[in-house]
Protein backbone atom coordinates (compact mmCIF):
# COMPACT_ATOMS: atom_id res chain seq x y z
CA UNK A 1 0.00 0.00 0.00
CA UNK A 2 1.41 3.40 -0.71
CA UNK A 3 2.48 5.88 1.85
CA UNK A 4 -0.46 8.47 1.92
CA UNK A 5 0.81 11.85 2.31
CA UNK A 6 -2.13 14.29 2.15
CA UNK A 7 -5.35 13.04 4.13
CA UNK A 8 -7.92 15.79 4.75
CA UNK A 9 -10.87 14.12 6.82
CA UNK A 10 -14.71 16.11 6.89
CA UNK A 11 -12.68 19.34 5.91
CA UNK A 12 -15.04 22.12 6.19
CA UNK A 13 -14.20 26.11 5.77
CA UNK A 14 -16.28 28.54 6.26
CA UNK A 15 -16.61 32.50 6.63
CA UNK A 16 -18.67 35.37 8.17
CA UNK A 17 -20.02 37.46 5.43
CA UNK A 18 -21.15 41.18 7.32
CA UNK A 19 -24.16 42.63 4.49
CA UNK A 20 -23.90 46.08 6.36
CA UNK A 21 -22.10 49.08 4.19
CA UNK A 22 -20.33 51.15 6.52
CA UNK A 23 -18.16 54.01 5.08
CA UNK A 24 -14.75 53.88 7.38
CA UNK A 25 -13.37 51.20 10.26
CA UNK A 26 -14.60 53.78 12.37
CA UNK A 27 -18.36 53.76 11.28
CA UNK A 28 -18.35 49.54 11.17
CA UNK A 29 -16.89 49.30 14.87
CA UNK A 30 -20.01 51.99 16.35
CA UNK A 31 -22.36 49.93 14.48
CA UNK A 32 -20.66 46.44 15.69
CA UNK A 33 -20.46 47.80 19.51
CA UNK A 34 -24.35 48.64 18.87
CA UNK A 35 -24.96 45.34 17.28
CA UNK A 36 -26.45 46.66 14.13
CA UNK A 37 -23.92 44.78 11.76
CA UNK A 38 -25.78 41.84 10.40
CA UNK A 39 -23.48 38.32 9.27
CA UNK A 40 -24.28 35.81 7.13
CA UNK A 41 -22.01 32.35 6.98
CA UNK A 42 -20.45 31.14 3.66
CA UNK A 43 -19.43 27.51 3.22
CA UNK A 44 -16.60 27.85 1.27
CA UNK A 45 -16.01 24.01 1.31
CA UNK A 46 -18.37 21.75 3.36
CA UNK A 47 -17.47 18.04 4.78
CA UNK A 48 -14.84 16.89 2.37
CA UNK A 49 -12.42 14.06 2.25
CA UNK A 50 -9.96 12.89 0.38
CA UNK A 51 -6.27 10.83 0.70
CA UNK A 52 -3.32 11.70 -1.65
CA UNK A 53 -0.22 8.85 -1.92
CA UNK A 54 3.00 9.18 -2.78
CA UNK A 55 3.67 9.57 -6.36
CA UNK A 56 -0.01 10.34 -7.38
CA UNK A 57 -1.81 12.83 -8.70
CA UNK A 58 -5.04 14.23 -7.45
CA UNK A 59 -6.37 17.26 -9.47
CA UNK A 60 -9.34 19.46 -7.98
CA UNK A 61 -11.35 20.56 -10.80
CA UNK A 62 -15.15 22.76 -11.17
CA UNK A 63 -16.50 26.21 -11.65
CA UNK A 64 -15.72 29.24 -9.90
CA UNK A 65 -16.51 29.74 -6.35
CA UNK A 66 -16.52 26.08 -6.07
CA UNK A 67 -14.19 25.73 -2.83
CA UNK A 68 -10.79 24.54 -5.12
CA UNK A 69 -8.83 26.94 -4.19
CA UNK A 70 -9.80 27.31 -0.79
CA UNK A 71 -9.15 23.78 -0.31
CA UNK A 72 -5.74 24.23 -1.97
CA UNK A 73 -4.65 26.93 0.75
CA UNK A 74 -5.74 24.30 3.77
CA UNK A 75 -4.15 21.64 2.46
CA UNK A 76 -1.11 24.13 1.71
CA UNK A 77 -1.11 25.21 5.68
CA UNK A 78 -2.02 28.98 4.25
CA UNK A 79 -5.77 28.58 6.02
CA UNK A 80 -7.12 26.93 8.49
CA UNK A 81 -10.32 24.52 8.49
CA UNK A 82 -13.28 25.43 10.11
CA UNK A 83 -13.84 21.65 11.24
CA UNK A 84 -12.19 18.64 10.34
CA UNK A 85 -8.94 17.77 10.34
CA UNK A 86 -6.11 17.96 7.85
CA UNK A 87 -2.84 15.75 7.73
CA UNK A 88 -0.06 16.47 5.06
CA UNK A 89 3.29 14.55 5.69
CA UNK A 90 6.78 15.46 4.86
CA UNK A 91 8.17 18.99 2.48
CA UNK A 92 5.23 21.07 0.93
CA UNK A 93 5.95 23.11 -1.99
CA UNK A 94 2.99 25.13 -2.35
CA UNK A 95 2.67 26.93 -5.91
CA UNK A 96 -0.60 28.58 -5.24
CA UNK A 97 -0.28 32.30 -5.82
CA UNK A 98 3.48 32.97 -7.60
CA UNK A 99 4.91 35.87 -6.40
CA UNK A 100 3.38 35.94 -3.03
CA UNK A 101 5.93 36.89 -0.34
CA UNK A 102 7.78 38.89 -2.66
CA UNK A 103 9.07 42.69 -2.03
CA UNK A 104 8.84 45.16 -4.83
CA UNK A 105 11.73 47.13 -3.78
CA UNK A 106 14.28 44.22 -3.62
CA UNK A 107 15.69 42.58 -6.49
CA UNK A 108 15.97 39.13 -7.59
CA UNK A 109 18.74 37.59 -5.26
CA UNK A 110 17.05 39.12 -2.31
CA UNK A 111 14.16 37.89 -3.02
CA UNK A 112 14.89 34.15 -3.77
CA UNK A 113 16.64 34.44 -0.04
CA UNK A 114 13.68 36.52 1.09
CA UNK A 115 10.90 33.86 -0.50
CA UNK A 116 12.82 30.71 0.23
CA UNK A 117 13.17 31.81 3.84
CA UNK A 118 9.24 31.93 4.08
CA UNK A 119 9.43 28.44 2.75
CA UNK A 120 11.44 27.45 5.99
CA UNK A 121 14.86 26.50 3.97
CA UNK A 122 18.28 27.96 4.95
CA UNK A 123 19.19 31.65 4.24
CA UNK A 124 22.82 30.28 3.32
CA UNK A 125 21.12 27.22 1.20
CA UNK A 126 19.10 29.86 -0.76
CA UNK A 127 21.95 32.34 -1.42
CA UNK A 128 24.17 29.26 -3.06
CA UNK A 129 20.76 28.36 -5.58
CA UNK A 130 20.92 32.33 -6.72
CA UNK A 131 22.03 31.74 -9.76
CA UNK A 132 20.34 28.18 -10.76
CA UNK A 133 16.94 29.54 -9.90
CA UNK A 134 17.72 32.55 -12.16
CA UNK A 135 19.33 30.48 -15.00
CA UNK A 136 15.95 28.79 -14.69
CA UNK A 137 13.95 31.16 -14.55
CA UNK A 138 15.79 33.38 -17.25
CA UNK A 139 16.27 36.12 -15.87
CA UNK A 140 20.22 36.04 -15.09
CA UNK A 141 20.51 39.32 -16.70
CA UNK A 142 17.99 40.62 -14.27
CA UNK A 143 19.18 39.58 -11.10
CA UNK A 144 20.21 42.89 -9.54
CA UNK A 145 17.09 44.73 -10.98
CA UNK A 146 14.34 45.29 -8.51
CA UNK A 147 11.24 43.04 -9.00
CA UNK A 148 9.07 46.33 -9.32
CA UNK A 149 10.27 46.43 -12.73
CA UNK A 150 9.24 43.14 -13.83
CA UNK A 151 6.88 42.14 -15.98
CA UNK A 152 3.61 39.40 -14.16
CA UNK A 153 5.27 36.95 -16.47
CA UNK A 154 9.23 37.15 -15.12
CA UNK A 155 7.83 37.14 -11.73
CA UNK A 156 6.05 34.11 -12.33
CA UNK A 157 8.84 32.51 -13.64
CA UNK A 158 10.96 33.56 -10.58
CA UNK A 159 8.37 32.52 -8.44
CA UNK A 160 7.78 29.28 -10.28
CA UNK A 161 11.59 28.43 -10.20
CA UNK A 162 11.79 29.51 -6.43
CA UNK A 163 9.07 27.06 -5.17
CA UNK A 164 9.95 24.04 -7.34
CA UNK A 165 13.66 24.35 -7.06
CA UNK A 166 13.30 21.88 -4.20
CA UNK A 167 12.46 17.94 -3.99
CA UNK A 168 9.27 17.97 -2.15
CA UNK A 169 7.22 15.04 -0.89
CA UNK A 170 4.40 17.09 -1.36
CA UNK A 171 3.22 20.13 -4.37
CA UNK A 172 -0.13 22.25 -4.31
CA UNK A 173 -0.30 23.62 -7.53
CA UNK A 174 -3.00 26.12 -8.51
CA UNK A 175 -3.28 27.01 -12.18
CA UNK A 176 0.08 27.51 -12.59
CA UNK A 177 -0.30 25.66 -15.96
CA UNK A 178 -2.13 28.52 -17.20
CA UNK A 179 0.44 31.00 -16.18
CA UNK A 180 3.09 32.60 -18.09
CA UNK A 181 3.51 32.52 -22.41
CA UNK A 182 3.32 28.68 -24.04
CA UNK A 183 7.31 28.74 -23.25
CA UNK A 184 7.18 28.79 -19.66
CA UNK A 185 4.12 26.55 -19.97
CA UNK A 186 5.66 23.86 -21.20
CA UNK A 187 8.59 24.01 -18.80
CA UNK A 188 7.00 24.59 -15.89
CA UNK A 189 4.74 21.47 -16.84
CA UNK A 190 7.99 19.61 -17.44
CA UNK A 191 9.50 20.20 -14.21
CA UNK A 192 6.23 18.92 -12.51
CA UNK A 193 6.22 16.13 -14.57
CA UNK A 194 10.33 15.52 -13.03
CA UNK A 195 8.64 15.68 -9.95
CA UNK A 196 5.95 13.43 -10.17
CA UNK A 197 7.90 10.83 -11.48
CA UNK A 198 10.02 10.98 -8.47
CA UNK A 199 7.09 10.28 -6.14
CA UNK A 200 6.08 13.52 -4.85
CA UNK A 201 2.56 13.77 -4.04
CA UNK A 202 0.66 16.50 -5.61
CA UNK A 203 -2.66 18.13 -5.90
CA UNK A 204 -3.47 20.39 -8.71
CA UNK A 205 -6.04 22.64 -9.36
CA UNK A 206 -6.44 23.60 -13.33
CA UNK A 207 -9.08 24.45 -15.27
CA UNK A 208 -6.84 23.68 -18.55
CA UNK A 209 -8.93 20.45 -18.54
CA UNK A 210 -6.70 18.65 -21.66
CA UNK A 211 -3.19 18.94 -19.16
CA UNK A 212 -5.18 17.27 -16.05
CA UNK A 213 -6.34 14.66 -18.10
CA UNK A 214 -2.73 13.96 -19.14
CA UNK A 215 -1.43 14.62 -15.67
CA UNK A 216 -3.82 13.26 -12.88
CA UNK A 217 -4.30 9.72 -11.70
CA UNK A 218 -7.50 10.80 -10.27
CA UNK A 219 -9.71 13.90 -10.46
CA UNK A 220 -12.11 15.65 -8.12
CA UNK A 221 -15.04 17.51 -9.02
CA UNK A 222 -16.45 20.34 -6.80
CA UNK A 223 -19.04 21.98 -6.71
CA UNK A 224 -20.25 24.36 -3.97
CA UNK A 225 -17.56 23.45 -1.83
CA UNK A 226 -18.86 19.94 -2.20
CA UNK A 227 -17.28 16.66 -3.77
CA UNK A 228 -19.41 16.36 -6.81
CA UNK A 229 -18.00 13.43 -8.25
CA UNK A 230 -14.37 11.51 -7.74
CA UNK A 231 -12.01 8.71 -9.96
CA UNK A 232 -10.99 8.24 -13.82
CA UNK A 233 -9.74 11.31 -14.72
CA UNK A 234 -11.51 10.66 -18.48
CA UNK A 235 -14.75 9.72 -16.88
CA UNK A 236 -15.29 12.89 -14.38
CA UNK A 237 -14.06 15.13 -17.10
CA UNK A 238 -16.65 14.00 -19.38
CA UNK A 239 -19.19 14.36 -16.76
CA UNK A 240 -17.96 17.83 -16.14
CA UNK A 241 -17.78 19.03 -19.02
CA UNK A 242 -21.38 17.71 -20.25
CA UNK A 243 -22.69 19.54 -16.77
CA UNK A 244 -21.65 22.84 -18.32
CA UNK A 245 -22.39 22.47 -21.65
CA UNK A 246 -18.89 21.85 -23.59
Amino acid sequence: MSEVLIEASNVSVSYRMSHDRAGTFKEFTFQLLKRQVTTESFQAVDDVSFTVSRGETLALIGPNGAGKTTMMKVIARVLPPTAGRVVVRGVVAPMIALGAGFNAELNAIENIVLLGTLLGRDPAEMRQRVVPICEWAGLSEFMDVPIRSYSSGMLARLGFAVVSDVDPDVIVVDEVLAVGDEAFQRKSFDRLQDLMTGGTAVLLVSHALDKVEQMADRVMWMDKGKIRMEGDPIEVIAAYRASVGE
